[in-house]
């Protein structure tokens, strides 16, 4: 029996046009053996929710670096709650101070990770994560 991939969405909400760190992440998840869905630059968080919901993923990844964090970082997870994916892995990351990283943590979102990250940890903290709740659902 071989083991279900683990589904990705990651995205850019608002207006942030720079996607580098947001392309290397979604290509280093692939590298690691998720299926990975990149929903391109200047999403809505209604976007967002809807591709998530279509795609039926299992973790939504935000990048930002608009300073937006605060106003679409909850939007979107209000859409995915309202879709009824409100269970999703919620991680995030980007240019986001500590305590609006705190705050947004203490609002569903599981996990930030800021500048300097190494992609392997978020990859590391996907797999780890996914693994607990499948085996909480099981």
């Amino acid at each position: 029996m071989t083991e279900q991939k683990i589904r990705v969405l990651v995205a850019k909400p608002g207006l942030d046009g720079h996607d580098r760190g947001a392309k290397t992440v979604a290509s280093i998840l692939r590298d690691r053996g998720m299926e990975v869905i990149y929903t391109g630059l200047h999403q809505t968080p209604e976007m967002i929710a809807e591709a998530a919901t279509q795609e039926d993923v299992d973790v939504v990844g935000l990048s930002i670096l608009s300073g937006a964090h605060m106003e679409l970082f909850p939007r979107v997870r209000a859409e995915l709650v309202k879709r009824g994916m409100g269970h999703v892995l919620l991680v995030g990351g980007g240019i986001i101070p500590n305590d609006d990283m705190k705050k947004l943590e203490a609002d569903g979102f599981a996990k930030l990770f800021g500048p300097g990250t190494r992609t392997d940890d978020i990859g590391v903290y996907i797999e780890t994560e996914m693994k607990k709740r499948r085996a909480h659902s099981a």
